[in-house]
């Protein structure tokens, strides 16, 4: 074993230290902890030098993959790269040192903020106004669900608890359903990958609160009888609902509000290109139609007839979903991002995004099975190697990736086809890097066949080998001692 491989626990020696506290020169009998709050036995905490410390967390991080370490061509989640201008402006002082009690009166410039992104968003996606609350794309669905019951509940439709999802949804959909106590009601998709009208409309009543949709679906094509949908929907009294984690490729083209969406969330992770990792921090900010403004929840951003920018409450909003006003460190990254391109090159970044996943498509389509041959707009999906004889899985690919250098694509998703490679390149990538993608791949499904072993024991050469992910899953290693045993 090296020495960066050992855990930081088995570095420690007793009686090493990396830091020395200074004296508490306050400390009297008022500040003194109460005896029954005190630990019997000191804490097990490992005893390590500082350099020992920087060196274990440096080549940790170097383990890692990211998006600024290789190609992330993650289908589904919009994984581009992020400016490092972004970061450089949240971290000015006059935006990271601020208080979220401060008055109003004091944070002007962070209100402004918040204020012309809702404005840029609402330009871009044809809603009337957003909220910035939820910390993430699937409290953003929440969210959305919720001002969608408060619509109907506030005009007395109180049997509206169905919500419609399509067979190829995210699987967030349902669950945001289910955690805001609505029905959940699947329609089918057609052979073509959209959703079959003719399944739509016998689910259509007055129980049907709403529709969720992404468009371009999962498949990443586009919903062309879209217009129609909306007018089945409306016509029935139910609201659409947009999930925007496939907004990416209609930036700047095409507007959620004009094809008729009611509501509709944003990840400003994905088409924004914000961070994701580790669970945040992250932005699900929730745009809604005009006749629905009212019911986003609380604070909301308003500009005075003064011309300055106030919080507000109102009593038909629904409620509040965070303790302040969503990550704020994350608009200011959007924001950024936004201003960059300015409106002329914001048109841009669904177009390339488009041209990448084609061209990455057609040229892998003879090797890897595409079950929808048509043209696809910000990711496709192959339903596994074209040649299956050999046995090698969706997975052993995935995990061969790895050797090479590439993050593998979403797999076994969406769950129309059994063995699903959904993959999507994004707009910031290089024709050079897509190139030598496309050469691994083939290199790939020619192993499957000359050596097919070597992808069924895939990865050989990463920092982990390939885990017993059921195992894992069912009975986790929680602590340096249950991995020390194992």
């Amino acid at each position: 074993m090296k020495y960066y491989d050992k855990l930081i626990f088995e570095l420690s020696k007793k009686g090493r230290r990396g830091f020395t506290l200074p004296k508490n020169h306050w400390a009297d009998k008022t500040s003194e902890m109460p005896k029954e709050l005190l630990r019997g036995e000191d804490a097990e905490l490992p005893e390590v030098s500082e350099l020992d410390v920087v060196r274990h967390y440096t080549n940790l991080s170097n383990m890692n993959f990211g998006v600024d370490t290789g190609f992330y061509p993650l289908g589904s989640c919009t994984m581009k790269y992020n400016p490092k201008i972004n970061e450089e402006i949240a971290a000015l002082p006059g935006f990271n040192h601020l208080h979220p009690l401060q008055p109003d009166e004091t944070v002007q410039g962070a209100l402004e903020v918040y204020y012309n992104l809702n404005q840029s968003l609402a330009a871009i996606t044809g809603m009337s106004e957003f909220t910035f609350n939820p910390f993430a794309g699937a409290h953003g669905e929440l969210t959305g669900l919720m001002t969608m019951r408060r619509y109907h509940e506030m005009r007395g439709d109180d049997k509206r608890v169905k919500v419609i999802v399509p067979d190829s949804a995210h699987g967030t959909n349902p669950a945001s359903a289910a955690v805001c106590g609505l029905e959940v009601v699947e329609v089918k998709s057609t052979p073509q990958g959209t959703i079959d009208i003719e399944s739509l409309r016998p689910l259509l009543d007055d129980t049907i609160a709403g529709i969720m949709m992404t468009n371009p679906n999962t498949l990443g094509l586009f919903e062309t009888e879209i217009k129609e949908i909306a007018e089945l929907v409306h016509g029935c009294g139910g609201l659409l609902y947009y999930d925007g984690a496939n907004f990416n490729p209609l930036l700047g083209k095409v507007r959620p509000g004009d094809m008729g969406f009611d509501i509709m969330h944003l990840n400003l992770h994905k088409t924004f290109s914000t961070p994701h990792g580790g669970g945040g921090p992250g932005s699900g900010p929730v745009g809604v139609a005009k006749h629905l403004a009212d019911y986003l929840p609380n604070p909301k951003v308003r500009k005075g007839n003064d011309g300055l920018f106030h919080v507000i409450h109102n009593e038909e909003a629904t409620g509040c979903v965070s303790a302040f006003m969503g990550n704020f460190g994350v608009l200011l990254k959007a924001y950024t991002y936004i201003l960059m391109l300015g409106k002329e090159n914001v048109r841009l970044v669904g177009p390339l995004a488009t041209l990448n996943a084609n061209y990455i498509k057609e040229c892998l389509k003879d090797s890897y099975k595409l079950p929808i041959p048509t043209v696809c707009k910000h990711e496709f999906v192959f339903d596994g190697l074209l040649d299956k004889f050999t046995g090698v899985t969706t997975l052993d690919v995935a995990k061969r990736l790895l050797d090479y250098g590439f993050h593998a694509p979403t797999i076994y998703f969406p769950l129309l086809f059994h063995q699903a490679i959904m993959i999507e390149p994004t707009e910031t990538e290089s024709k050079e890097t897509i190139d030598s993608f496309i050469d691994i791949m083939h290199k790939i499904a020619e192993e499957a066949i000359s050596e097919p072993d070597t992808l069924r024991n895939a990865p050989h050469n990463t920092p982990v080998r390939r885990l017993d992910e059921t195992t894992a899953a069912k009975h986790p290693l929680l602590n340096y001692r249950e991995l020390l045993q194992s």
